[in-house]
């Protein structure tokens, strides 16, 4: 079937060649197209009658052309269903679709049909950009899911579409519907559910849970003891939702359904799921402290099982008040089943215990207060500084959750005077409390004066060279999204970014290939959500902790992945990159250095080595009987006195036994440590690769 010119201009600007999911919800440009097409003058919220009229002949061309009687429809629901509005064709349209798709489909076909067309046209599109699957965008942003849920009659399809998907699925456990692999949804229906579910995890709703764990799981096995599911394709599709929109009791379904499938393949997609899962829900403060604590105790007879929580989450075996070393064998013996649950429920709850640590330090760049009194009672709250706001404006420091009922925020050096930090800290080493994240030790980064020059740019990161692998797992582990970078097309450039603040601020790094296995660090740069999209900010209006806690996760990636970091560069690394490597490996210290420098200053003196020590603007010093060396306190690289000869160790002994640690986030600071032990103690070396070193000098 051909087109007319009209009705082809017509379609073209339904299926909008021209996508921007960060334009929602203005419903302006697609008006003035509508108007245009039509050749009336552009009117800004609604399409007039006299464009109505005049497009009205091609929309029904249109029709027949995107939804014919025989032969598979083209381009989906939504174009069709702007077409019908503008041709007056929705019942005819509607009852036509509904011969078509599954009853789910349908009721949210029937939904549409009550919009006005532009409101139609603009679900159309955020359904298209959500397909293309952009590398920054995987799913409806919030401004799209918050605007769709205020559409009539949505947010009730959603819940009635979630529960007649359960109920669809209990009658086929039950018998009542014939068992086919895969064929319990189809795919309108699929993603139906995809966008009923979004919204309701978007919104948090209380009905939410009830409906969504037994459909998991349903959906996760045969009612047979066959290996296939009723509809893996949906149960991917919520774990992508529950990716988008994380709830602790969203992830709690999923792990269910993935201890009930008997197929061999989903468990493992579901587990690369739960890596990105976990994070995101660390960054949605309103619901990531409903997480449970996972404590346990549960008793085998004389025998008892508890999961702990107080500092690592631990399983252990205790026999009255004696603690065992391992699973008592009578246990072992006669509940296999449960000392397997009991095992998966402490790794579980290490997992959770790492999501609530992240949403706790996400907590720092919220713009408002985050519900923290939900974590009262936990035993993390006594290891951490809150500040409480004991009149209106003055805020009060103190361990623990000690102030009732006046508002709280935990404490961040930034916010602090050089005199309280410096207390903070005697406190934490002094107690020797293992906080579950760096804050009194927490680095701070200000603004420079080059920084308020350059506008929206910062250049204090750029030109580091890094490990490319060592990287792309720092930006996993810190919450930042980036494209593999490849030798491609364009793919030897990109740009990583992570989204702070609640959803309102946005930091990127951009970063490109140096060879096959390095990288090189660019441009840091904001961006604030304004008017639902991202716009460029100067760094001059980024919120303080915002721009401190963004530059602290770029001085991580670079400390960590830099090749200063590898001692056996100077000898093995290209040559263009050796200065390169010597210049960084001694270099002024960073503030991430800088803490470290503070934390070994009120360390090194507890040490059985302290009256060999001394700790300077840079490095370590330590005498030991054959030389005295300078351990930088940056890349823990070693430089020999009197010529700064270079001295390469690349492992050393653990420091000694009982010594606390205020933190350990990158191992840099046991590591200098294991290295003062060593050459302090320099004549009994027995390592040929060091001594070999020593004596040839």
């Amino acid at each position: 079937m051909h087109l007319s010119a009209l009705a082809q201009r017509l379609l073209n600007l339904i299926l909008g060649t021209a996508n921007d999911p960060t334009r929602w919800p203005d419903a302006s440009q697609l008006n003035v197209g509508l108007t245009g097409v039509a050749g009336s003058v552009p009117g800004r919220y609604a399409v007039d009658e006299r464009a109505r009229q005049q497009l009205a002949a091609p929309a029904r061309e249109l029709v027949g052309f995107l939804l014919p009687e025989d032969g598979p429809w083209r381009h989906g629901r939504f174009p069709v269903l702007v077409a019908a509005g503008l041709a007056g064709m929705d019942a005819e349209v509607g009852a036509r679709l509904a011969e078509r798709c599954g009853p789910i489909a349908a009721a949210e076909t029937e939904v549409l049909l009550g919009w006005d067309v532009e409101r139609r046209a603009l679900f159309a599109e955020a359904e298209r950009a959500r397909g293309a699957e952009r590398a920054q965008w995987d799913g409806p942003p919030p401004v799209v899911i918050e605007w769709l849920g205020g559409l009539p009659g949505y947010l009730g399809f959603a819940r009635t579409a979630l529960d007649a998907a359960g109920a669809r699925v209990a009658a086929i456990h039950a018998g009542e519907i014939p068992y086919e692999a895969e064929k319990a949804f189809d795919d309108e229906e699929k993603s139906a559910l995809g966008r009923a579910l979004r919204l309701a995890l978007f919104l948090d709703e209380p009905w939410l849970p009830a409906l969504l764990d037994p459909l998991a799981r349903g959906i996760a096995v045969a009612p047979t003891q066959a290996r296939t599911l009723p509809s893996q394709a949906l149960l991917f599709e919520i774990a992508r939702a529950v990716r988008d929109h994380p709830t602790p009791e969203a992830i709690s379904a999923l792990r269910a359904a993935r201890q009930v499938t008997r197929h061999a393949g989903v468990p493992k997609q579901l587990d690369r799921m739960f890596k990105r899962i976990e994070p995101a829900l660390a960054e949605r403060l309103e619901v990531a402290f409903r997480l449970p604590d996972g404590r346990v105790r549960q008793a085998f007879g004389e025998h008892t099982a508890v999961i702990s929580t107080d500092g690592e989450v631990e399983l252990s075996w205790w026999h009255g008040d004696r603690k065992l070393k391992a699973v008592p064998a009578a246990v072992r013996r006669e509940h296999p089943d449960e000392v397997k649950r009991l095992r998966e429920l402490a790794k579980q709850t290490m997992q959770q215990q790492a999501t609530l640590f992240r949403a706790l330090e996400a907590g720092y760049t919220g713009e408002t207060l985050a519900p923290y009194r939900q974590l009262e009672g936990r035993s993390v709250v006594d290891r951490l500084i809150w500040e409480f706001e004991v009149s209106p404006g003055v805020w009060r420091s103190e361990l623990g959750m000690s102030v009732p009922d006046v508002p709280v925020r935990l404490w961040h050096p930034a916010r602090a005077s050089v005199a309280e930090v410096r207390a903070w800290r005697e406190v934490v080493q002094g107690k020797e409390l293992r906080q579950p994240f760096k804050q009194a030790f927490r680095e701070v980064y200000l603004i420079t004066p080059a920084e308020e020059e350059s506008g929206s740019d910062s250049f204090r990161f750029d030109g580091h060279v890094v490990d490319y692998r060592r990287l792309r797992a720092l930006f996993k582990q810190r919450g930042w999204q980036s494209p593999f970078l490849g030798q491609w097309d364009d793919g030897y450039q990109g740009e990583a970014h992570r989204v702070l603040a609640s959803g309102r601020w946005r930091v990127s790094l951009d970063h490109g290939l140096y060879d096959e296995h390095h990288a090189s660090t660019g441009r840091i740069h904001f961006q604030r959500l304004a008017e639902g999209r991202w716009q460029h900010a100067p760094l001059t209006e980024v919120p303080a902790l915002v721009f401190s806690e963004a530059m602290r996760d770029v001085d991580l990636f670079v400390a960590v992945a830099s090749i200063t970091s590898d001692p056996r560069w100077a000898d093995q690394g290209p040559d263009h990159l050796r200065d390169y490597w010597r210049t960084g490996s001694f270099a002024a210290l960073p503030p991430s250095a800088e803490v470290r420098r503070d934390a070994l200053s009120r360390l090194i003196g507890r040490t059985a080595i302290a009256d060999r020590c001394t700790v300077t603007d840079r490095f370590l010093v330590v005498r030991g009987d054959l030389r005295t060396y300078k351990i930088h306190l940056g890349s823990a690289n070693i430089l020999m006195e009197p010529n700064d000869a270079y001295l390469c160790i690349v492992a050393a002994r653990v420091p000694q036994a009982g010594l606390f640690l205020p933190f350990e986030e990158d191992g840099r600071l046991a590591l200098i440590l294991s290295k003062a032990f060593l050459l302090a103690n320099d004549t009994a070396i027995t390592d040929p690769s060091i001594t070999r070193q020593l004596q040839a000098m």
